[in-house]
């Protein structure tokens, strides 16, 4: 097995949005569906830790381990429910005290240096879900291997862009395409080998 990849997944606007102007996400949840469930039930089977800034941990913090107690919820929810709650998940925050939710740990020092620990252990791959200032500074520090963007039919007009203003460039490769009944396209690129 190679060296762990870090996998930055997040939903985006045609226009680059990750987010609304007040962190809301609401453009995106009527496109959601089952082959998308699945899809991305496969993509987290590739990882076994999970990055995560304080919003986007406290708002799956409050979701997810609830899912595996509910009645209501689908087969394949719950399936990616128990992925969610037993994987590791590392949470940058100046903030937070505690990080109370299953094998859940707050880090202990920058973005970039945990993950350059990380990467040096043995394990899967680690994925970026949401969390922007994550995101930002794993492209700021070029430690992110892998991009896959689930590119909604959404414009906003305001909101929280997904690409950072970076400080150096790197090419991309678009390695995958898959384009689901809702509309969602995603789009995965691989950092392009050095000189292309």
């Amino acid at each position: 097995m190679g060296a762990r990849k870090v996998i930055i997944s997040t939903n985006v606007t045609l226009n680059g949005f990750m987010a609304g102007s007040h962190c809301e996400l609401d453009w995106h949840f009527g496109y959601w569906n089952e082959e998308m469930a699945m899809y991305t039930g496969m993509q987290l089977c590739r990882a076994d830790t999970i990055l995560l800034g304080r919003r986007t941990f406290n708002a799956m913090a409050a979701y997810w381990p609830g899912v595996t107690a509910s009645l209501c919820a689908a087969r394949e929810e719950i399936a990616f429910a128990g992925m969610m709650n037993s994987y590791r998940k590392i949470v940058f925050s100046r903030s937070l005290q505690t990080a109370g939710w299953n094998n859940a740990v707050l880090a202990s020092t920058t973005v970039s240096r945990t993950v350059m620990q990380l990467k040096a252990l043995p394990g899967k791959d680690m994925i970026v879900l949401g969390s922007g200032s994550i995101v930002s500074a794993l492209m700021q520090a070029g430690l992110a291997d892998e991009l896959a963007l689930w590119v909604h039919p959404v414009l906003l007009d305001q909101g929280k862009r997904f690409f950072p203003p970076l400080q150096h460039s790197f090419a991309l490769q678009l390695s995958r395409v898959k384009t689901f009944g809702s509309g969602v396209t995603l789009l995965c690129y691989e950092r392009a080998p050095e000189g292309i």
